[in-house]
């Protein structure tokens, strides 16, 4: 991993990992202001101040969406935001398929905890359920605070809140 450091002043790699979602996240499902949800398309969703509440958060921001590269290019610029990392999501075996559907695992999960390596992080998603923590609890060495986000409304101040606070201890 590269040793750079990040406008935030931590080292990458030393610094919490925030895994960001983009739908139901930073593109709610819900109305743009003023607009009817059917009639405002996705990417009108995107509130631009939420970039620089992002890059003010004192961790590695990481792309974890099936957008994967289309997040840097049409969401980032859109936020203010440089090139993020992207997580890839590798194919998952029989075994761990059937482990996830039993314990009702999201199948993002599994990827970022290797992706985090254990390492603190942050994942804000708006499909994350109680299965999600108690695995994540019982296999990832670090502390890790997974974060559901409202779909309807995508993050919002009362997020970034808990977001903050849980980073400052971090």
């Amino acid at each position: 991993m590269e040793s750079t450091v990040s406008s935030l002043g931590c080292r990458v790699g030393r610094c919490p990992v925030f895994f960001l979602d983009v739908d139901g996240t930073l593109l709610p499902y819900g109305s743009a202001p003023g607009r009817e949800a059917e009639s405002a398309p996705p990417l009108e969703r995107l509130d631009p101040r939420l970039g620089i509440r992002l890059a003010s958060l004192p961790a590695e921001l990481v792309w974890a969406t099936t957008w994967g590269d289309e997040a840097n290019t049409e969401i980032a610029p859109r936020l203010g935001l440089p090139r993020l990392p992207v997580v890839r999501w590798p194919e998952p075996s029989a075994a761990e398929e059937r482990e996830d559907r039993w314990f009702g695992v999201h199948w993002k999960t599994r990827a970022l905890v290797a992706w985090a390596d254990g390492r603190p992080f942050v994942w804000a998603d708006d499909e994350i359920t109680g299965g999600d923590r108690e695995w994540v609890l019982a296999r990832h060495p670090g502390r890790a605070l997974l974060h559901r986000v409202d779909p309807d409304r995508g993050l919002a101040e009362t997020d970034f809140a808990v977001l903050r606070e849980w980073l400052r201890t971090a």
